[in-house]
């Protein structure tokens, strides 16, 4: 059989999948917005349609308007990526509906792992240790609301069950700001998801953040593709990440990789997916599952040459595909920096026509971008511009190579968070892997 995608999205992730599908023999349809008729990925695809204004809302998120030209194109699956649509479950669900395959896992899936309360039930029942909390209905009465947070213990975190992204979260120290907050969250979180249900969680005061990638079948088989570190964030929004993660009770990586797995095979999870954790004290905390491919799954390919791009394409799309996790091995180390079109100094966004840019490249060296001399950055999307991967025999090389390409690289006419790597990469805290979720912005920051 022939096959047909529509890649619903932009940017890098949009000329990964096209590269992926070019690989199979699959032909392509990109949709683009009115702002994005000069992508690079355009150039590649098979067929290319307009969906709408520049506004996300207008075109990307525009489920009527993608739709239309998967039928327009005669396109048998629609490609999600991340961000935009790649987890609503609306979405996946129309998708089927409407006679093409969605890329990625079945829409009830999707819901049931982006709903925080549900997603942690299912991890618990599966042998995950979760954040100690409250996930229950939360009481309109205050007095026993306020026993609850007590009873679990300050500080705790606020957390809308469909927030994501770093949204839809608050710490609360102390007992008397207890519901203000919660009436904050659920308005932010009304507002921002459609949904103002909140739940409770002891606030893990200073963590690593530890994912697990996996592959499933959605017939029941599942395997893991080992761990990534994304500690080195701000904002909640990574900025470096590396495979494997190092430094971790080698005990509780192997109860919780075993653990997922049984999550995955548990739910019949289709495509590839990412299971998070704050890790602290030797012990692993569930967070949520991402029912998608990430922005950091280079890394990840890097140090197992598992193409987890392809393996979504040849999961959903039914063709051969083995998975084993005997045939996964694991080498070396990989790190990504990821250059956004920002102040260094202020993570202001900063849109505008790069006038001059080189790329770096070299033995273990990996560029991911679809940016060019003369683009055009619009200012309304993420700032994400490009992907630097470096993959050597140990973490230290992995940096010293990064550090390499980093200055090889340079881009002009406008500002990026390239100074910032740099600096990172120098910095002796995180060359000792002694950094955690909160260094870059309560210490690296302030130096």
């Amino acid at each position: 059989m022939s096959y047909k995608v529509l890649i619903a999205n932009r940017g890098e992730i949009a000329l990964r999948a096209i590269r992926a599908c070019k690989e199979l023999g699959i032909k392509t349809v990109s949709v683009y917005s009115e702002a994005d008729k000069d992508l690079k990925h355009l150039r590649f695809s098979d067929e290319t349609v307009c969906i709408g204004p520049a506004s996300p809302t207008q075109s990307y998120l525009n489920i009527p308007a993608i739709l239309s030209a998967a039928e327009l194109t005669s396109a048998n699956a629609i490609y999600p990526g991340y961000g935009f649509l790649a987890e609503d479950h609306n979405f996946a669900e129309m998708c089927e509906k409407s006679g093409f395959k969605f890329i990625g896992p079945a829409s009830e899936t999707i819901q049931k792992m982006g709903d925080k309360i549900t997603a942690k039930t299912l991890a618990e029942k599966s042998g995950i240790q979760i954040v100690p909390g409250y996930k229950d209905e939360i009481p309109s009465d205050n007095n026993e609301f306020k026993k609850i947070a007590r009873d679990i213990g300050y500080p705790i975190m606020i957390k809308a069950t469909a927030g994501g992204g770093g949204r839809g979260m608050r710490v609360v120290e102390k007992e008397e700001d207890l519901i203000s907050h919660a009436e904050i969250t659920m308005q932010e979180a009304k507002n921002g998801f459609g949904n103002e249900t909140i739940y409770l969680e002891k606030f893990i005061g200073n963590p690593r953040h530890i994912e697990v990638q996996i592959v499933g079948d959605g017939k029941g088989k599942a395997i893991h593709l080992g761990t990534r570190d994304c500690s080195m964030q701000r904002r909640h929004q990574k900025i470096i990440e590396e495979a494997p993660a190092l430094n971790i009770n080698q005990e509780a990586l192997n109860k919780t990789l075993i653990a997922c797995v049984d999550l995955c095979k548990e739910i019949n999870y289709e495509g590839v997916g990412t299971i998070e954790f704050l890790y602290e004290d030797n012990q692993f905390y569930f967070i949520e599952m991402n029912t998608r491919i990430q922005v950091e799954h280079p890394v990840t390919e890097m140090i197992t040459g598992f193409d987890l791009v392809k393996a979504q394409l040849r999961i959903a799309l039914g063709m051969p595909i083995e998975l084993n996790q005997d045939d996964i091995n694991f080498n070396g180390h990989s790190l990504e920096c990821r250059i956004n079109a920002e102040d260094p100094d202020n993570f202001q966004p900063s849109p505008g026509t790069i006038t001059k840019m080189h790329t770096p490249g070299g033995f273990g060296i990996r560029y991911d971008s679809h940016i060019y001399g003369g683009y055009k950055v619009p200012p309304n999307y993420d700032s994400l511009l490009a992907k630097i991967i470096t993959q050597a025999n140990s973490r230290s090389s992995a940096i010293k190579r990064m550090l390499s390409a980093l200055d090889e690289f340079f881009i002009e006419g406008i500002k990026t968070n390239h100074p910032l790597h740099q600096r990172i990469l120098h910095d002796d805290t995180f060359k000792e892997n002694k950094h955690t979720i909160n260094y870059l912005e309560n210490e690296f920051l302030k130096k």
